[in-house]
């Protein structure tokens, strides 16, 4: 009886899918829990399940188990991958657009192949992950032992979706393989749920025949887990079975059974571990040296050689003593007594090598950490502190702290770069640290260098705070007191809690002022930075031309080319657009790109990228009064009746009332429309008379006299009339419903606030509007039209500086609360830099990102070697010296999710310059250190001999 109600349903659904022009679909009457059986029993063709859920269904299905798994987030929960061009079909066949897809990183490129197309999609077959997983790969092996293709990327290449999605999918597709992950819970302090896409890989070597085998966990499964997989591998007893930590073929720890984590154990994605059996019948010379003795453990006691650091003091027996375990017995030393780094290398046989010269190895994508560590391992005074005895500084009760336990990591890692001469180190225990405190960072994807930058150096600064007690300090208003007063007060609170080298060293303070622009009220704050984050002010621009239709039917739709920023945002466009179109201080202008004759996405993030809008795309605007944004949208698609296709470019409008009838869409929608109803010239001028727009209309009408025209304008009669059918749609606009004049429709009950119509023409429509407004829409950009091209100037470090002080608004979602007002304001924000530190960091902002895409900027900046003078910016007169020189660089190159970091550092005893890519270190020219590649520039001051001490005495005044 279940299998005939399914079938009764599926033919129904069928017959109205397949009639040649589209009905009012109507209720069966059948109970709507029949419409969730599991199952039908019956198969397509293609393998897949024919269940009975209509397309619609099947996304609501998806989005229910989706919302619900993110509301029950735990560890443990499984994932499972899916390639990223299987699951859009499916969103294409399920009608999710660009603004509601599930994978979240999309492209705009990919509207070609799932945006709003007035075409019926196909039913995807079954599904495919062939093409993200590794060739040769067997497909009767399931699980965490197929292997994905590395460097894939969410969104991309593949999307996650909670595992009652997958059994959804697979039982109505069926297909595979089936690629389970688990979350995992990472970090200490700051806890974050993760899939663990790619679970580390270990090479087993057997050292009975030196044979090689691979093996997949978790890198939070225990070392309890490891030696049973090993064990059930090789057919062992567990107690009979030694495992080593083999890293670059060297014995550097011997694992214990233990519920301490691979992570925690410092295992890196494919390194290789030994096995041995204790029995001592081994016939391999692995792990052993030329004399056949198992090689030992050294320790990890840099050598004693008396090199000189850069910029700093010479490296005694005093100091090169130190031993990383600083608390013996405690937890602060342990782990980082492991034999990491590749260190032993470096023994006093060795001979003297020159510090600071020493590469780190990659651990699988860490190229943006090795860049910023080799930065911050040669800036000057981080490199004297740390070389000296800084125990009684680590604040290990710090509560945003680690416990000293980074700053042990990057003191221990400072101190091996420094003493091991050439000798790469592969800074494992470092990262394990860094996965653990900044769990944003573990795994082995691509990162930003300059979001590791903050980290460490907020980190840091937070392991080594002197102030072990911060007190509770009430900030006080400007109130029109002197800037020097104001500023020496907001430093000297800053310092009564916090107070590190890292304060000393790296942090300044900039003075920001907010005006508001309906009050005047002045507010102004003095704050601490770390760095700067400088834009990248463009020179090249782009003319786009863009529609702008009438959301209250005042006019008819008008195109606007404008010239604007190639690397500017949606906010610039808008700008200029509003400029264009004379847009007044009570309106607004939303962006919209139209595909086939849909609205493919709103472009409503101020901060959208300009690059994401191709030159071959249609824009359209949509103009209304800023009281209406937030009410009812009301979209308008146009549909050929005979042909039964939509054409045109749909209209928006909003319904102000909360709560709207069926003859107040249709007064909505007439009154949009008005524009485009023809009339005769006559009218026309007996119109004008009256005061009524009607610029741009044809010579036909079907009002007949002058006072019929100024009734349909005053009164709202038969010209106003809407003689278009018009019926509710769904979001595909695939069904459609008509409606009686006293439907309701309530706001609050409205899923999104979006109402969905269509205007079913004909050729009596044809007759009486003139639909070429709506079909004539040009595209962003035809080659011959645009206006010449400027030509690109050199950009320098001094424009980015200026961009980056320039006067201008708050956007929209970082309003400023007025005291004055009492009311949230888009004030006008105004930067200046007040004091400098010792060391300045500029991170050049070459990534930008939007909804829609993600962009890197590649233009190339000017920037000084020697003798950068910022005394010009600073407006604190302290006698302090602000010229700087740069000493080291941290390069980016390629694209976005990919791509390579490198560093150029100084050894300013030597006074030479080299390139630092990973393991790889070599000299370079200082004329070849200036790339389109430099993403951070590290400058450190210079200081004349006249103001040293004059500068010394102020800056101590200025923070007393």
């Amino acid at each position: 009886m279940i299998w005939v109600i399914s079938r009764f349903i599926v033919e129904a659904y069928k017959k109205v899918s397949d009639s040649g022009k589209d009905k009012i679909v109507e209720k069966t009457g059948v109970n709507s829990s029949i419409m969730t059986i599991p199952d039908s029993g019956c198969v397509m063709e293609n393998g897949a399940s024919c269940l009975p859920c209509t397309p619609e269904e099947e996304k609501k299905i998806v989005t229910d188990l989706r919302n619900e798994s993110e509301r029950n987030l735990k560890e443990g929960n499984l994932y499972f991958v899916i390639s990223s061009s299987w699951f859009r079909k499916w969103e294409r066949y399920v009608g999710i657009d660009g603004d509601e897809n599930l994978i979240g990183n999309q492209s705009s490129d990919s509207r070609h192949i799932n945006g709003a197309s007035s075409v019926v999609a196909e039913r995807p077959g079954p599904m495919d992950n062939s093409d993200i997983v590794e060739n040769g790969s067997d497909s009767d092996i399931k699980g965490n032992d197929i292997q994905l293709r590395r460097m894939l990327m969410e969104g991309q290449d593949y999307v996650l979706v909670p595992q009652g999605v997958w059994e959804k999918l697979h039982g109505w597709y069926k297909g595979g393989p089936e690629l389970p992950r688990k979350m995992i819970l990472q970090g200490v302090y700051h806890k974050k749920f993760d899939v663990e896409v790619y679970p580390l890989c270990l090479k087993l070597i057997d050292s009975r025949d030196e044979s090689q085998s691979t093996i997949w966990l978790s890198r939070k499964a225990s070392l309890t887990e490891l030696f049973q997989k090993v064990c059930a591998l090789k057919g062992i007893e567990q107690d009979k079975v030694r495992i080593w930590d083999y890293f670059n073929k060297r014995k550097y720890a011997q694992l214990s059974v233990s519920n301490k984590t691979l992570e925690e154990s410092n295992l890196q994605m494919d390194q290789d571990i030994l096995l041995e059996l204790v029995d001592g019948h081994q016939s391999s010379k692995i792990g052993m040296d030329s004399t056949g003795n198992d090689l030992a453990l050294v320790s990890l006691e840099p050598s004693r050689s008396p090199l000189t650091i850069a910029g700093g003091p010479t490296l005694s027996n005093g100091h090169s003593g130190y031993r990383s375990n600083l608390y013996p017995g405690s937890s602060l030393g342990s782990g980082l007594a492991d034999m990491d780094d590749g260190f032993e290398a470096c023994n006093s046989a060795r001979k003297v090598e020159k510090g600071g010269l020493a590469g780190l190895q990659n651990l699988g994508n860490t190229c943006f950490m090795n860049s910023a560590l080799q930065c911050l391992v040669h800036t000057p005074p981080l490199v004297e502190y740390f070389l000296k005895d800084y125990r009684a500084e680590i604040n290990t009760d710090n509560p945003l702290g680690m416990h000293g336990e980074l700053a042990l990591a990057f003191g221990d890692l400072l101190r091996k770069l420094w003493s091991s001469g050439r000798t790469a180190i592969a800074p494992r225990v470092f990262k394990g640290k860094l996965a653990r405190f900044a769990p944003q960072f573990s795994g082995y994807n691509q990162h930003d260098s300059q979001e590791l930058l903050a980290f460490l150096l907020d980190g840091l600064h937070e392991d080594l705070n002197r102030v072990k007690q911060k007190p509770y300090i009430e900030m006080k208003d400007s109130d029109g007191r002197p800037d020097e007063e104001v500023a020496a007060e907001c430093w000297k609170n800053h310092k009564a809690r916090n107070d590190s080298v890292i304060v000393d060293v790296c942090q300044g303070q900039y003075k920001s002022t907010l005006v508001c622009p309906v009050c005047s009220k002045i507010s102004i704050t003095f704050d601490p930075f770390m760095y700067l984050s400088l834009p990248l002010p463009s020179t090249i621009t782009r003319t786009m031309t863009v529609t702008v239709f009438y959301g209250d039917g005042s006019r008819l739709p008008m195109s606007f080319t404008v010239s604007v920023l190639k690397n500017g945002f949606c906010k610039d466009l808008l700008l200029a657009l509003g400029t264009a179109c004379g847009l007044k201080s009570d309106e607004s202008l939303m962006l919209a790109e139209v595909y086939e004759n849909k609205i493919y996405r709103y472009l409503e993030m101020p901060l959208e990228p300009l690059a994401s809008i191709k030159d071959d795309e249609q824009i359209v605007a949509f103009r209304f009064q800023k009281k209406e944004i937030g009410k009812t949208r009301l979209v308008i698609f146009h549909r050929w009746q005979e042909k039964a296709e939509l054409f045109g470019t749909p209209l928006v409008t909003y319904l102000v009332a909360d709560q709207s009838s069926g003859a107040d869409i249709e007064a909505a929608v007439s009154k949009v429309l008005s524009p485009f109803k023809k009339i005769s010239s006559a009218k026309a001028h007996v119109g004008k008379e009256n005061g009524i727009l009607l610029d741009g209309l044809d010579e036909e009408c079907s009002c007949s006299d002058a006072q019929s025209v100024e009734n349909a304008e005053l009164e709202g009669t038969s010209c106003r009339d809407l003689s278009i059918p018009l019926r509710l749609t769904d979001d595909r606009v695939m069904n459609f419903n008509a409606f009686k004049k006293d439907t309701l429709f309530e706001s609050g009950k409205i899923i999104g606030k979006l109402l969905r119509v269509v205007l079913d023409w004909t050729d009596k429509e044809q007759e009486l509007y003139d639909s070429s407004y709506l079909k004539d829409i040009p595209e962003v950009y035809k080659a011959g039209l645009a206006a010449k091209k400027t030509r690109q100037e050199a950009i320098s470090l001094s424009s980015c500086l200026d961009a980056f002080l320039i006067e201008e608004p708050l956007g929209p979602d970082d309003m400023w609360y007025c005291p004055r007002c009492k009311e949230h304001r888009q004030a006008i924000k105004k930067l200046d830099l007040w004091m400098l530190p010792e060391i300045i960091v500029f991170h050049l902002k070459r990534f930008t990102y939007g909804r829609y895409l993600k962009n890197k900027i590649d233009t190339f900046v000017n920037f000084p070697i020697h003798d950068l003078d910022l005394s010009k910016y600073v407006m604190s007169k302290d006698g302090q010296s602000y010229l700087y020189e740069l000493y080291a660089i941290s390069n980016h190159y390629g694209g976005l999710g990919g791509g390579h970091y490198t560093a150029y550092a100084k050894l300013i005893d030597e006074n030479r310059w080299y390139h630092f890519d990973d393991s790889h270190v070599s000299a370079v020219d200082e004329s070849d250190i200036k790339t389109s590649a430099a993403y951070l520039l590290f400058y450190k001051r210079v200081r004349s001999e006249s103001k040293v001490e004059a500068g010394e005495a102020s800056h101590s005044n200025s923070i007393s």
